[in-house]
């Protein structure tokens, strides 16, 4: 095999899962795809989470001699801060019309989240151009945040391009000119897009309290 693919299958392993005993763990962060019984599974390691998900299922009964395995998603904290999304809302509400960013971080050494601003290259009301924020030592991207000025929280093609290689969370906080602006959250894993069918009451209340701000 040459030098090139051989590098590639390194940063991106198939592992066959035994029947018979549980897969080694990861060690490190990265991704694998798991060839199982019941189908072909990603799974993904960070810092922050370890997911697996379903991401094909075998359309003939063959009989395949390996173990099974069960989607499931692992976080390294309880929940996100509820005031970083309230103090993203202010962000957003200042910024408009135009659309503004930030990210929402965390560090395993600290266990201590922050709201990171994004540096903007341009925004109007209906783009943003932006780059990253700078990190703090092993600080890692949690929560995508951005705003859609006037528009309501939703997710576009744009952002579905933006967000098809990325593992984090996306939040859109729309109908920025309201006391009570409409939220869009979902969950970004390698292409796979979770949408958030109820957003966490707590966030709704933070940022209703930036109201008056």
């Amino acid at each position: 095999m040459n030098l090139v693919d051989m590098t590639l299958q390194r940063s991106f392993p198939t592992v066959m899962v035994p029947r018979n005993e549980a897969a080694a763990e990861m060690e490190t962060s990265g991704e694998r795809l798991l060839i199982a019984e019941n189908g072909v599974f990603l799974e993904i390691r960070r810092s922050w989470i370890n997911l697996v998900r379903q991401v094909a299922r075998f359309t003939v009964r063959t009989a395949v001699p390996y173990g099974r395995v069960v989607e499931s998603t692992k976080l390294s904290f309880d929940r996100i801060p509820p005031d970083l999304v309230g103090q993203f809302a202010v962000m957003a509400r200042k910024a408009f019309p135009n659309e503004t960013g930030a990210w929402i971080v965390w560090s395993a050494t600290t266990q201590a989240f922050r709201l990171a601003p994004v540096r903007i290259i341009s925004h109007s009301g209906g783009s943003l151009r932006y780059e990253p924020p700078a990190l703090v030592g092993d600080e890692v991207l949690v929560v995508d945040c951005h705003s859609h000025g006037k528009h309501p929280a939703y997710f576009s093609s744009t952002d579905n391009e933006d967000d098809r290689h990325d593992v984090k969370m996306a939040l859109v906080i729309g109908n920025c000119d309201r006391s009570n602006p409409s939220i869009a959250a979902r969950l970004c894993a390698k292409g796979i897009f979770e949408e958030t069918e109820r957003v966490p009451q707590a966030w709704y209340q933070a940022v209703w309290a930036t109201e008056a701000v």
